[in-house]
Order: structure tokens, then C-alpha cells, then sequence
């Protein structure tokens, strides 16, 4: 049958219910889709849907987030593509769109990612289990927000993604929600992305530094260099999924966040 929905950005679309050729360009929603169980529903993914694993290998790639291969997209005939309005260009989803039913989000906080979870389960029709994912990353995340005021947690973090130069994850941004969420205090007040030099970084003198482990693979050498820099600072390489992606690896974060409050609470 036929039904419509409305996506993140106001696009309505009409599709074939539920969808059975799914082609996804976000690895975070990628991983939801098939901890959702629709393993034999996604027919396309970006080369940068890593989780899980054994379905990255298995699935046909259409090219990277950034670079969609809109040829290949094509050939694998879906019924509906999920895309995400940070991660994919503009260009690429609308010539999209002239042809597929495209549904995107558009993601900030941990709630706005509970609600995505919530409307992809309703887009293709796994409603109940991703109910449950959302319990389970809404009562892990209040534990959280618990300990972290137990503790005490009360950090200026400055949060990079990107070397030469130094970029790194402002306000409005789902990181900078998660940093809250754990009890951090985003050292950055400028929105999204801005670029920092080592003088910046020195004059905004953040009580730590976390280097995320995507999308530069930061390295312990980067470690070195900025402690060499800023002594006084304390300098830490991060898992990146577990603070950017938004899908069900939320239930996976909650331990790492946990295990991650200990380690800095002192």
C-alpha cells in the first residue's frame, strides 16, 4: 500500500509500504536500520558504514557521504533513501529526489536523535523495536546525567575534529549536546565548525582537550603536541562514534560515557 510521510526538513513523500529496498547515506542511521532487523531491506550503503561490520562487507557502497554515486543508487532501484541534511550535499539529494522518495533528518540533541529513531521505526514499519532502543538510551543517558552531577562534573572541554587546521565542534551541534549531557562545559561559543589555531586554542585554555577519533584520526603524537603546547591541559583521544553518531549506538555510549566519567572525575 501507499502511505506519506513528512521528514525532518517538511519534505513529504509517498512510498511503498513498508519499503523493501532501502538504500541509506548515513552510517549512524545505517547501523539503526539493521539493529532494527531490516537485514534484507538495505540494498545500498555509503563506504563509511562500518557498523556492523559483517554488513559492510556484504552491501553494495554508493560512494561516501559527501560523494553519493547517483548511477549506483539508481541501478539498486530503491523504495526509499534516508539521508541526513548535515552529512549529504544538497546537490545530491535533490537530483534524488526528482526520482526516489528521500526521507532526512536533521539532528542536534540527543532528543532530536530519539525522535529520528522514532520516525524511521514508523517509516519502516519496526515501530516497536525502536521503541525499545529509545528506552534504553533515554534511561542510560538520565543514569548518566546522575553520575555526572555526583561527581561533580563541571569541565571546560574543547572538542576536535579536524587538523590543519584545528577544527572544532561548537554549539549547535549534537556533540556539543552530548558534552552537556555527560556533565562538560563546550569550551567553543561560536556555532558548528570553526577553525582554531594553536594561539586560539592557548588564549581559550579549555581544562581538557578530547581529540575525536573521527573524522581525523587523531593519534597519540597529536597527544604529544598539543600537551607540549598547553601543560596545564588535559589531552585525551576519544571514540568519535560514541559522541556523534545518532542512531542506536546511543546504547553502546552509555557504558563508554560511563567508564569515560570515571576516568575524568578526578
Amino acid at each position: 500500500m501507499q502511505k506519506s510521510f513528512t521528514d525532518q526538513l517538511g519534505n513529504t513523500i509517498t512510498l511503498n509500504y513498508p519499503p523493501k529496498r532501502i538504500v541509506s547515506l548515513v552510517p549512524s542511521q545505517t547501523e539503526l536500520l539493521f539493529d532494527l532487523g531490516l537485514n534484507d531491506e538495505v540494498v545500498g550503503i555509503t563506504k563509511f558504514c562500518i557498523h556492523p561490520i559483517e554488513k559492510f562487507a556484504s552491501t553494495p557502497k554508493i560512494g561516501g557521504t559527501k560523494k553519493l554515486k547517483i548511477d549506483e543508487i539508481r541501478a539498486l532501484k530503491p523504495d526509499l533513501i534516508i539521508g541526513n541534511k548535515e552529512e549529504n550535499t544538497k546537490q545530491d539529494i535533490e537530483q534524488l529526489m526528482q526520482e526516489f522518495p528521500v526521507w532526512m533528518s536533521d539532528i542536534y540533541t540527543l532528543e532530536d536523535a530519539l525522535t529520528t529513531i522514532t520516525e524511521i521505526g514508523e517509516l519502516v514499519n519496526r515501530q516497536p523495536e525502536a521503541s525499545y532502543l529509545n528506552y534504553l538510551i533515554k534511561n542510560g543517558f538520565s543514569d548518566l546525567q546522575s553520575l555526572a552531577a555526583q561527581y561533580a562534573i563541571s569541565l571546560s572541554a574543547l572538542y576536535l575534529i579536524w587538523k590543519k587546521p584545528y577544527m572544532a565542534a561548537g554549539k549547535n551541534t549534537f556533540i556539543d549536546d552530548i558534552l552537556t549531557k555527560v556533565g562538560l562545559i563546550n569550551a567553543i561559543q561560536e556555532e558548528r565548525y570553526p577553525e582554531l589555531s594553536i594561539e586560539d586554542i592557548k588564549n581559550i585554555a579549555p581544562k581538557m582537550i578530547l581529540l575525536s577519533s573521527e573524522p581525523y584520526p587523531f593519534k597519540q603524537q597529536h597527544i604529544d603536541e598539543l600537551a607540549a603546547q598547553l601543560p596545564q591541559t588535559k589531552v585525551l583521544l576519544v571514540d568519535g562514534e560514541m559522541f556523534s553518531w545518532y542512531g542506536s549506538r546511543l546504547v553502546k555510549s552509555v557504558q563508554y560515557f560511563f567508564d569515560f566519567l570515571q576516568d575524568i572525575k578526578d
